[in-house]
């Protein structure tokens, strides 16, 4: 049996924390892709085949509106926005936007997901454009599909004072990077994280199995560990 998912970029080092005890605890093998969150809505509206859905908890919310999940979405989590540097590299103070606008443009590399069709990236240059800084940090933008593969670039980043932003859960899963912390209050996200079933899914059983497994209290640990913190009753 081969469990397909479709999840957001945020959610891919939990997956891969506990694809192992879902195969030994089903025998399904779990096969996954993930990439931003606008671009995976994009492939379930599609009509892509899959059998789990990881987005954020209001898009999952615009699924169900149209019939295309089975069953209500349970939440992984809330996760912050953060800003990392690679391993190594001096640290720098994002505590508040005056300090986070002073590392911004002291970066000749800042790292960060599509800004078009990713939560974390959309977020980022509204960020830019409050601090009033975007064109001055236009020419050092480094834009990626997703914050998978700006945060790995980021790690390999040999420009001065390079930073990257993008989701806790992927600088937390990424080797050679530093969070520095999560972005200052008046300009911060957090965005809650959700699972679901997929309507029509040829392995119903199998698909709840995996959503009780990523949001359930045996995986808080890792949930935590991975920057998914907990959201309250009523989110």
């Amino acid at each position: 049996m081969i469990l397909h998912l479709l999840g957001a970029g945020a959610s891919k080092g939990l997956v891969a924390d506990v694809q192992a005890r879902f195969t030994a605890a089903t025998g399904a093998e779990l096969v996954a892709f993930f990439n931003a969150a606008g671009p995976i809505r994009d492939r379930v509206l599609a009509g892509e085949a899959c059998d789990v859905v990881i987005l954020t908890a209001d898009l999952l919310d615009a699924l169900a509106a149209r019939g295309l999940l089975a069953g209500p979405a349970v939440p992984l989590g809330r996760v912050r926005t953060g800003v990392a540097v690679p391993a190594g590299h001096p640290v720098p103070d994002v505590a508040t936007a005056a300090a986070l606008r002073d590392a911004l443009l002291a970066a000749r590399g800042v790292y960060v997901p599509d800004p078009q069709g990713s939560t974390a990236g959309i977020h980022v240059m509204r960020v830019l454009r409050a601090l009033g800084i975007e064109a001055a940090v236009a020419p050092y933008l480094r834009p990626f599909p997703n914050g998978a593969t700006a945060m790995r670039a980021l790690a390999e980043a040999s420009e001065d004072n390079a930073i990257g932003c993008t989701q806790i859960s992927e600088i937390t899963y990424t080797q050679g990077l530093t969070l520095a912390g999560p972005l200052p209050e008046a300009h911060g996200l957090a965005t809650i994280y959700a699972a679901a079933v997929r309507a029509g899914t040829a392995q119903p059983a199998a698909a709840q199995a995996l959503v009780a497994l990523l949001t359930g209290p045996e995986t808080a640990g890792l949930r935590h560990a991975g920057g998914f913190e907990p959201v309250a009753a009523g989110g």
